[in-house]
């Protein structure tokens, strides 16, 4: 399965930490749209879709939660729960996310402006067109 799981450095001192990211560097695509989502129920599940074309980096900068992915050949779950640690998914690959702690926030960086077209949101279609 095409994923990776990318450390950001962390700089920090006595006062805080910062994570710098920076488009072209330490994410391979121009940034295109930042979204986030917050105060989702502990067991709701989001997301129940793939992408065609977006490439994307998934941060989880605060709580934890889990992250299903599926290509259609096999499914693995990655929990997010460090905020220098970022989730690269390119393409072709279903994800859901689950098991929200209550201060979870998910942030999304997105290599395109939103386009429905891109999106498969009925898992058979998905792998439909994986199996092409």
């Amino acid at each position: 399965m095409e994923y990776l799981l990318k450390p950001f450095t962390i700089f920090g001192d006595a006062t805080g930490s910062l994570i710098a990211i920076e488009a072209l560097k330490d994410i391979p695509f121009e940034i295109k749209r930042v979204y986030y989502v917050y105060g989702t129920a502990e067991h709701a599940v989001r997301g129940r879709h793939a992408h065609r074309e977006l490439e994307q980096v998934i941060f989880c900068p605060i709580g934890s939660c889990d992250f299903i992915l599926d290509n259609g050949k096999e499914r693995l779950t990655v929990t997010m729960n460090e905020p220098n640690k970022g989730l690269y998914l390119k393409g072709n690959i279903w994800r859901e996310f689950t098991n929200f702690s209550t201060d979870c926030v998910v942030m999304v960086l997105a290599s395109r402006h939103y386009d429905e077209s891109d999106y498969i949101r009925n898992y058979d279609q998905f792998l439909k067109e994986i199996s092409q």
